[in-house]
């Protein structure tokens, strides 16, 4: 995969996971980037570092960006995809709370695993994403559970910042996210399509 411009993720996209975390619904999108040198590939491990002790796994849908999207309506975001992958916003919860903005939480390095791309759907909302820890089941969402769909995450974000061609748009984890520790395997799948699997480990 080419290494993206920008990593655009969508907070708070499943009403769920908003109130398992005690905030309330966004009437508009809410977005937030992270670096793209967070990003490591399957396989690949998952660095706990010193300065956090609350790391968590959110499993995401992941967009790949095939051309670029600037002020697009949401009929025309959906043809902007080129791919579609398993992500997973990795987030240092405790740091989250402390900061005014997540960019430290969100931004540390292997903090953005992403599988490899698989086939965009023509029912975008018919995609389902799934994480496991150590083989358990920890979350499951569908598309057609986000409060903002995909198409209308995308047009609003190009209404914000021109999407690139490899650049990544994360659409939201639902409810079910939850601490690492060292040893644990992580692994987000969005059923049929892509895959990630990570270890964790602590930062040597």
């Amino acid at each position: 995969m080419s290494r993206p411009s920008k990593i655009v993720c969508i907070g708070r996209n499943y009403s769920e996971h908003a109130k398992e975390l005690g905030h309330d619904v966004p009437k508009e999108p809410l977005f937030f980037l992270k670096p793209p040198s967070s990003i490591v590939a399957s396989g690949d491990a998952i660095e706990l570092p010193p300065q956090s002790q609350q790391v968590e796994h959110e499993g995401e849908i992941g967009l790949v960006i095939g051309k670029r999207l600037r002020r697009v309506a949401p009929r025309e975001a959906a043809s902007g995809i080129r791919g579609i992958v398993a992500l997973n916003d990795v987030t240092a919860r405790d740091l989250q709370r402390k900061d005014s903005q997540w960019t430290r939480a969100k931004g540390f390095d292997t903090f953005c695993p992403i599988g490899e791309a698989g086939a965009v759907p023509n029912d975008l909302s018919s995609l389902t994403v799934v994480t496991r820890v150590n083989g358990t089941e920890r979350q499951r969402g569908s598309a057609s559970e986000m409060i903002f769909s995909i198409p209308d995450l995308l047009a609003y974000v190009s209404n914000v910042m021109t999407l690139e061609a490899d650049d990544i748009v994360a659409t939201g984890t639902p409810a079910g996210v939850g601490a690492l520790k060292a040893g644990d395997v992580v692994e987000v799948e969005i059923l049929g399509v892509s895959k990630v699997s990570n270890p964790v480990r602590a930062r040597a």
